[in-house]
């Protein structure tokens, strides 16, 4: 508290040896500042290179950072997410052809005969569609690799035309 703001009062009921009573003042407010001056104030010259108290949106120091911190995240991620199509890929590849193949025995099993085309496992319902080749993003580009005893059908087995080798080294028309 300011002492200025602390002054003595006489009161008259008051016993003459005891001390004077205090009051308190309320303090002086200062009024606001008019809407002019205060742009007059934020309108005032600056020395070069300070800046502005309120300032909007980004530097350009600003931007380039976020941006390098931006593109070094996607240079570390988007070498990984490749490699994770890439094995996807492969799986789906390997998986469709293990169940071709059953589904080639089974038709075998069922009939005494390989089937003429890979057409015909569709027709006659063993398979859905025709296997998809995700390496190669072909349904139709398969190797068809007829049994020994061509009397007996045309497909025996069938490969992956696509070219080039998987994650371990082996060709895709290995698989």
């Amino acid at each position: 508290m300011n002492s200025a703001m602390l002054t003595p009062m006489a009161n008259p009921m008051a016993n003459p040896t005891s001390p004077p009573m205090v009051t308190l003042l309320p303090p002086t407010t200062v009024p606001p500042m008019p809407a002019a001056l205060e742009d007059v104030l934020e309108a005032a010259p600056r020395p070069p290179g300070a800046r502005a108290a309120r300032a909007k949106g980004f530097t350009l120091i600003e931007i380039l950072v976020v941006l390098l911190i931006v593109s070094l995240l996607a240079s570390l991620a988007l070498p990984r997410y490749f490699q994770s199509i890439d094995g996807a890929k492969e799986t789906v590849l390997a998986e469709n052809l293990r169940i071709t193949r059953d589904t080639i025995d089974k038709f075998y099993g069922d009939t005494g005969r390989y089937p003429a085309s890979l057409d015909e496992l569709v027709e006659k319902k063993y398979l859905r569609a025709l296997p998809f080749d995700p390496v190669d993003d072909s349904s139709t580009n398969w190797q068809i690799i007829p049994p020994e005893d061509t009397s007996q059908g045309e497909v025996y087995d069938l490969k992956s035309a696509a070219k080039g080798n998987n994650r371990d080294g082996k060709p895709f028309a290995e698989l």
